[in-house]
């Protein structure tokens, strides 16, 4: 049996749109942070399941998860009435294209993100490991609406000189009001930062969020002279393909 039954064990609602949740994680149960896994309820003895990364550190516990709630979505409209003492089903195995394995260390690492794509970031700045890699690390989260800044208060108090992180709203008023991507490919990111324009054979960069966001920058990248990781090798930017499945 692939799956097993898990425990809610908290649920934090972060705005009309997204929540996240922790689960009791099964005993055997192996990942790298940055991965992700199939989790699902069963309805009428039938299981609906969707990919989803993993927030919580491979050390921890318990497993962490971000969601979207999409109001006809097969999973996330009946995952957003979850509470504590809930079952959810989880797969076994865990997989990945976001892991520190999958890109070379180097100088600045910058993690771009939209919506729920934050999930497998915030397992990877959780994660000690990450600040040896790299000299800087760059995380910008782009959402719509303030409220969708999920674990925004945890990344702003972690006192960390190597961790650079910028939110960008974009439907309500805020300082930063670009779009996270628009902001890397203009060279206006590293700039306001004081970091170094990136440069393939020094950086990397890691995409996770709405398809379009990811399309866009895959193309900007590789027209740039930059490499993604695929089977024949580890380059100097990864993408998450899986995570288009997040948005049911």
């Amino acid at each position: 049996m692939p799956y097993s039954e898990q425990t809610v064990q908290s649920v934090r609602p972060w705005s009309d749109k997204t929540f996240s949740f922790t689960l009791s994680r099964p005993q055997d149960f192996a990942f790298e942070n940055g991965e992700f896994v199939t989790i699902g309820l069963k309805r009428e003895g039938k299981l609906v399941a969707r990919a989803y990364s993993i927030v919580s550190t491979a050390d921890r516990d318990h497993l962490e998860f971000l969601s979207i709630h999409v109001p006809d979505g097969p999973l996330t409209s009946q995952l957003v009435h979850i509470r504590p003492g809930d079952n959810v089903w989880v797969n076994s195995k865990a997989t990945g294209s976001l892991t520190l394995n999958h890109v070379l260390p180097g100088r600045t690492l910058y993690l771009l993100a939209t919506g729920t794509g934050l999930a497998p970031f915030m397992s990877l700045i959780r994660d000690a490991g990450l600040y040896t890699r790299f000299e800087n690390v760059v995380l910008v989260h782009s959402v719509r609406t303030v409220a969708e800044l999920a674990y925004r208060d945890e990344i702003e108090s972690q006192d960390n000189a190597q961790l650079y992180y910028v939110p960008t709203v974009t439907r309500e008023a805020f300082p930063t009001p670009e779009r996270g991507g628009d902001l890397f490919r203009s060279g206006m990111l590293s700039q306001r930062l004081g970091l170094p324009v990136p440069d393939p054979e020094q950086d990397r960069v890691m995409i996770c969020g709405n398809p379009a966001m990811t399309r866009e920058l895959t193309h900007y990248l590789k027209d740039s002279g930059w490499t993604l990781t695929n089977h024949r090798g580890v380059g100097n930017f990864t993408t998450e393909v899986a995570f288009v499945i997040h948005h049911e």
